[in-house]
This record gives C-alpha cells, sequence and structure tokens, in this order.
C-alpha cells in the first residue's frame, strides 16, 4: 500500500498524480519567468541543476520552443538521465558535472537557473551553501524549490515524521524496511550513507542560502509542503 502510495505520488510521467499536478501548480512564477526572460532577450537560457527531461513536460514542447528556450541539464557523473550524454534535442544539452562546482560556466551565463528536490541531497551544510553559491553566481534569476523539514511526512521515505528522528534510529529503519523511493538498504554503511544524503533545510536556513530571494511557501492545507526561492528580477 505505502508502495502504491509513493508510486502515485512521484509518477511525474503521470500527469494526474499528485506529484505532478503539485509540480504544475509550483511553476506557475517558472513559466512567469520565461516569459519575461523571452520579452526581454528574445530567447531563454536555462541551466537545470540535478533536473531530468521529464520534468519539462510541465512547461511543454510548444512553449520550449516558442520561447526559444534551451535548457543545459547538469548530473553528476555516472548519474542515468534522459538522452545518455547525446545531444541530439535542439533543446537540451545534459552535461555532467557537479552542482556545487559550476566552473566551467561564467558568472551570470544563464537566464533562469533551475533547481527542483535537489539542494537537500548535495551533502553537508558547507556543501548546500556551496550548491547556494553557484546557483546565485552562473544565473541571472533562479527558481529554487526544496521539501520543508517541518512538513510532517518525509518526502523521501513517504512516511510521517522520520526525518524528526535521531539519525541512528533513521538507520535503523531504512536498514529494516523499504519506504517510499528507496529499499530497504542491505548494511550498515549503506544505511547511513542513505540518512545523511538527505538534510530537508527548514525556513531559516533556506532564507540564508538564498539571501536575495523571495522565499514562497507551498502549502498543503495549513502545513507548508516545500520552500521556493525566486529570484525574478530584469
Amino acid at each position: 500500500m505505502k508502495k502504491n502510495l509513493a508510486q502515485r505520488i512521484h509518477n511525474y510521467d503521470n500527469p494526474r498524480s499528485i506529484g505532478s499536478r503539485f509540480r504544475a501548480k509550483r511553476i506557475a512564477p517558472l513559466r512567469e519567468m520565461i516569459n519575461k526572460a523571452y520579452q526581454q532577450h528574445g530567447k531563454v537560457s536555462i541551466i537545470d541543476v540535478g533536473g531530468t527531461k521529464t520534468y519539462w513536460n510541465l512547461i511543454g514542447d510548444k512553449i520550449l520552443s516558442e520561447k526559444n528556450v534551451t535548457i543545459t541539464v547538469i548530473n553528476l557523473a555516472g548519474t542515468l538521465y534522459e538522452g545518455g550524454g547525446e545531444n541530439n534535442d535542439k533543446s537540451f544539452t545534459y552535461i555532467e558535472a557537479d552542482g556545487c562546482d559550476l566552473s566551467q560556466f561564467e558568472d551570470k551565463s544563464f537566464h533562469i537557473v533551475h533547481s527542483n528536490s535537489v539542494i537537500e541531497h548535495v551533502g553537508s551544510w558547507e556543501r548546500m551553501v556551496t550548491f547556494a553559491e553557484e546557483i546565485r553566481r552562473v544565473g541571472q534569476n533562479y527558481f529554487v524549490q526544496a521539501p520543508y523539514f517541518w512538513f510532517p511526512i518525509e518526502p523521501h521515505f513517504m512516511v510521517p515524521f522520520i526525518h524528526w528522528f535521531s539519525e541512528q534510529i533513521r538507520v535503523s529503519l531504512v536498514m529494516k524496511y523499504s519506504m517510499g523511493e528507496y529499499k530497504k538498504t542491505e548494511n550498515l554503511d549503506e544505511a547511513v550513507n542513505l540518512v545523511k544524503h538527505i538534510h530537508l533545510p527548514d525556513k531559516k536556513m533556506f532564507s540564508r542560502l538564498f539571501s536575495d530571494a523571495e522565499i514562497k511557501q507551498e502549502k498543503v492545507f495549513l502545513f507548508t509542503k516545500s520552500l521556493i526561492a525566486i529570484k525574478d528580477r530584469l
């Protein structure tokens, strides 16, 4: 049952899934950012740090073509993603790089930097700061989303309150159970690495990371589900 629930929420290939509907609503400001960049430049360059081509189905090929949008998708070396590194799509280019080191790109070289549910996976606080600094450096504007620490359901494991438990308890749980996106880990090392791989920010942390942005809150009923940092200035 939990597996089916996770699939219903995280199946972004299905536009009617819960996750797809949340994302479609969430990206309304991103659509406006694309429109403004096109009006100003006659084209739109986007770097999507840690993204996929599938995500951009929410915008649609028609809009990408009409607005002359090109998207550079960045993922870690060895990470599987659409395109397989073959630049056979005029709208998309795929590059293997660490989002904490985008030194191959010059300052403000993209109209928009986009990153969705990635910063919580980059590692330590120091790496999160570096990741945010690189986003702010290479982009004239940016749209960055992250799940919120104080939302009661952890979005990766799809279990209430697990992210509020101690690291030791979380390690024990992921060794015993398959949860959400993750199968039961096979050993202690794998469990510790998984737990340490996810750091959900709170509002204070997110505001520190993106101090020059407007921080929006994505709500579910009265609860903040995720945080979105938007810098959108001509």
